[in-house]
């Protein structure tokens, strides 16, 4: 999985954008969590990294379902933890930067479409502080505090997407950050 460095230029953008978006419009002076979030932002932008789960049958889990079921069978652990933050990464990516994008999709009519992403997102973020509380007690506070303000890191990620947009206003809002 690829996750740049915080010298990395886009980790810095995004490092930038999230700090704004938190701090100036939600009021929230969180660095821990501005920091994991701009991790997630640059993690993201790669398809692979949004789809890096395999399910049982060795192919990726392209759908939030498949990815709570499987973590869901997967014995306690370092690999379930694992596949529960991804369930909450999951989440609160398609729910904060991209929303209309889960509401095509249920148009369509696949498994999702049951699923309240919210929900899913704050119990996978809740189970991963669970797993994470006698190895990693600060990665443990942390993953707590995602799945007690998950609304609100919506709420967040929604406005760095704006903010991203802004600065290219010669493009129509939509277009790839990065292309």
């Amino acid at each position: 999985m690829w996750d740049p460095p915080a010298e990395h230029p886009l980790r810095r953008l995004f490092a930038g954008l999230t700090e704004h978006a938190f701090f100036s419009h939600l009021g929230v002076a969180d660095p821990p969590l501005t920091d994991y979030l701009s991790s997630l932002l640059s993690r993201f932008v790669h398809c692979d990294a949004v789809h890096r789960l395999p399910g049982s049958d060795g192919r990726p889990l392209t759908e939030l379902v498949g990815m709570v079921l499987e973590a869901d069978q997967l014995p306690a652990g370092r690999t379930q933890g694992e596949f529960y933050r991804h369930v909450g990464d999951f989440a609160l990516f398609w729910t904060g930067v991209y929303p209309e994008a889960l509401n095509r999709g249920r148009a369509r009519g696949p498994r999702d479409a049951l699923v309240d992403y919210t929900a899913q997102g704050k119990r996978g973020y809740l189970l991963t502080s669970r797993i994470a509380a006698d190895r990693a007690p600060g990665q443990a506070d942390l993953f707590r505090r995602l799945s007690e303000q998950f609304e609100v890191c919506a709420v967040g990620l929604r406005e760095v997407r704006r903010e991203w947009e802004e600065r290219r206003p010669d493009l129509p809002p939509g277009t790839p950050l990065i292309g």
